[in-house]
């Protein structure tokens, strides 16, 4: 193998391991980034907002549907079903 083709392969490689799962701060991210731009929040204003969000308890600074869309989430990435998953459900959206 050349060592041209190496930093292709290490690179196809990293993007190939890395869009597997997403983590839990990856995926607290892109909520309140979401919420930042739905509420169309620019400069100084997104960073606070941002900022509050991302250390805040996710699940605490949702509202009611954003909390069911997250616990729903959760419940299909960890594959739940029938009574494991309404268990599940029941303790997330007390949270």
């Amino acid at each position: 193998m050349t060592l041209l083709r190496m930093p292709v392969l290490l690179l196809a490689l990293l993007a190939c391991s890395s869009g597997f799962a997403a983590t839990a701060q990856q995926d607290k991210m892109t909520s309140c980034n979401a919420n930042a731009s739905a509420k169309a929040l620019k400069g100084d204003e997104r960073k606070a907002f941002m900022s509050s969000c991302l250390k805040a308890d996710s699940k605490a600074a949702m509202t009611p549907q954003e909390r069911m869309t997250a616990c729903n989430k959760d419940a299909a990435t960890k594959a739940l079903k029938g009574d494991e998953r309404k268990t599940f459900m029941s303790s997330c959206l007390k949270k």
